[in-house]
């Protein structure tokens, strides 16, 4: 299906709506019924002044013909509310009452000690709420909004079932904590989430990658995540004072549903990363980027592509596939379910059961009745 893609932008010092779409005649005929429309060679996309007018007006002429994405309606622009602690614009395009109680919203999880991805999550998915319902009162949205919003948004541009159980919990949450509302969210029927089998590389595979990888810092970095089956956010969080060098195991703190485990590091990753060490220096956390912050997560992504290319390997792996392939290794060596339930921190044991169904050693004993064909 066809999208038009929605964004924020600055042009001549006036804040503007933009609409990028490929070449398209019904698509270009829907821009010119946009009053005061122009093209823009800078920004090389239409333009339109940023109104709740012209808001709803791209939703009525092209939602009909084509699928509108807005996620990305969330750039700063001028005269908005700000999150103080950050002096970043929190919620472009909506009214003012409706930015503080969603900056209320965002205090109030702090408090709860909702991890930082969650809290953004949660408000990126309110803001593409209320902006499809420009001119309804937040206080009169309705069990019926959530399922239209549903429908016409989520489904129409084919977004993921995660993405809308997450749009379905932010708004179930906002509403009973700030409004003070109950929306009877679990009479909205919950998409069925797909039962996928995870992507899980060999052994020879993932000691490809590594020797692909030359750069000790990289090589540390994905020799962790799969040394210890790790979540990206982990490896980045780990601090120097978090490895037991003396028991060869590793902290895990605050991990994925506020939980600290315990992990441990075998002799021959613990010398890769005396190594680094010794190289690098780093003063707070094991991995740090230039600012001597933690080192950002979109670049291990490109490392670890980097790495995969090199080594030729064409599954659809990324660095998770790490911490799958962690996992699988060790029920094929024998360990026992329950360890590495606990070993990868989670919290049902059905999470690690999915491993079995990717396992070879498991697999492997089985016999095809094709096998016993007489052809």
């Amino acid at each position: 299906m066809r999208t038009v893609k929605v964004i924020s932008l600055q042009h001549r010092g006036k804040n503007c709506l933009g609409l990028r779409f490929p070449i398209d005649p019904e698509l270009n005929s829907c821009v010119k019924q946009l009053t005061g429309f122009r093209w823009s060679n800078t920004h090389r996309c239409w333009l339109v002044d940023h109104t709740e007018h012209h808001l709803r007006e791209i939703f009525r002429l092209f939602r009909p013909v084509a699928a509108v994405d807005t996620r990305e309606l969330d750039k700063p622009l001028a005269v908005q509310a700000t999150d103080s602690t950050k002096g970043k614009s929190l919620l472009p395009s909506l009214s003012a009452e409706l930015n503080g109680q969603l900056l209320k919203f965002k205090y109030w999880m702090r408090q709860k000690r909702y991890s930082d991805n969650t809290i953004e999550t949660y408000l990126d998915a309110l803001k593409t709420f209320f902006r499809f319902f420009p001119a309804r009162p937040v206080h009169k949205i309705s069990n019926s909004d959530v399922i239209r919003f549903n429908n016409e948004y989520i489904l129409a541009n084919n977004y993921s079932v995660a993405y809308q159980s997450q749009c379905i919990n932010a708004v179930k949450l906002f509403y009973s904590t700030i409004q003070d509302k109950e929306l009877a969210v679990q009479e909205i029927a919950r998409p069925r989430k797909p039962r996928k089998l995870p992507e899980v590389l060999s052994r020879e595979e993932v000691k490809a990658i590594l020797s692909k990888t030359h750069n000790k810092k990289h090589k540390a970095i994905l020799g962790l995540i799969y040394g210890c089956g790790l979540r990206i956010s982990e490896c980045i969080a780990v601090r120097i004072e978090d490895i037991d060098s003396k028991r060869n195991m590793l902290h895990i703190r605050n991990a994925k549903g506020a939980k600290d485990r315990m992990v441990t590091l075998s002799p021959k990753l613990l010398e890769l990363l005396r190594e680094y060490y010794r190289e690098a220096r780093p003063k707070t956390y094991l991995f740090e980027g230039q600012s001597k912050a933690q080192y950002s997560t979109r670049s291990i992504g490109k490392l670890f592509n980097l790495a995969k290319q090199k080594a030729g390997i064409r599954k659809a792996a990324t660095v998770h596939t790490l911490r799958h392939s962690y996992a699988t290794h060790l029920l094929e060596s024998g360990t026992d379910l329950r360890y590495i339930q606990s070993l990868l921190g989670h919290k049902s044991s059905r999470t690690t059961e999915i491993y079995t169904h990717v396992s070879k050693k498991a697999l492997g004993q089985i016999t095809s009745p094709f096998e016993h064909l007489d052809l």
